[in-house]
């Protein structure tokens, strides 16, 4: 079915199977915020609805990892894999606005997200998380979902937790900039549908 505000469905599914995890991730970059998640994480769970949601992105994600161990290899290959899909799913790129950024406050904490889907991979993020765990959900992943997301997508993503006191706050604020930040940068421009945003003539 042809989306009325995208020349093509912008879908994608990508599986990836390891030693140490399975994964499954289809996305619908032009979707309503639908998702269906299934990490054995919870709290990482109800960051990814973060990113449907206030991405307006139709997520689902399933994964089976190693948490016998940790967290650590099922966290870094959803972004991975989430990457890869978001990737596949912009196809050539062309019509997208390619930037976007977003500040997100709750309560106490606040965060900024700025990105661009540039083709090069890069991630600055500065957030001193005030707690090293969040459920079962241990903070310094957050890192490692979102390098594994820069690396597969090929996005320059800067991500700062201006304030915050409660790490739980301060996470959620990430994610949703995030989602608002990358809800931006795909849209598509109507001023600018059927060209790539670049000077060089690609992304």
């Amino acid at each position: 079915m042809t989306l009325s505000h995208s020349p093509e469905p912008r879908i994608s599914e990508v599986t990836r199977n390891t030693a140490e995890t399975r994964i499954r991730v289809k996305v619908n970059l032009d979707g309503t915020g639908l998702s269906k998640l299934s990490t054995g994480i919870g709290f990482f769970d109800h960051m990814l609805d973060q990113i449907s949601r206030h991405g307006l992105i139709d997520l689902e994600i399933h994964a089976e990892g190693d948490l016998h161990i940790d967290g650590h290899h099922t966290v870094e290959d959803v972004g991975i894999a989430l990457g890869q899909a978001v990737l596949k799913a912009l196809g050539d790129k062309k019509g997208i606005r390619r930037y976007g950024h977003a500040y997100v406050p709750l309560d106490e904490a606040l965060s900024r997200v700025v990105m661009d889907l540039s083709g090069r991979p890069g991630l600055e993020m500065h957030v001193p998380f005030k707690s090293g765990m969040v459920g079962a959900f241990d903070t310094q992943l957050a890192h490692e979902f979102f390098q594994g997301f820069v690396n597969q997508a090929g996005v320059t993503l800067h991500i700062d937790n201006l304030k915050g006191e409660n790490a739980h706050h301060q996470a959620e604020t990430v994610f949703k900039a995030f989602a608002r930040a990358l809800r931006s940068a795909i849209e598509l421009d109507p001023r600018a549908l059927g060209t790539i945003p670049s000077t060089k003539g690609s992304l």
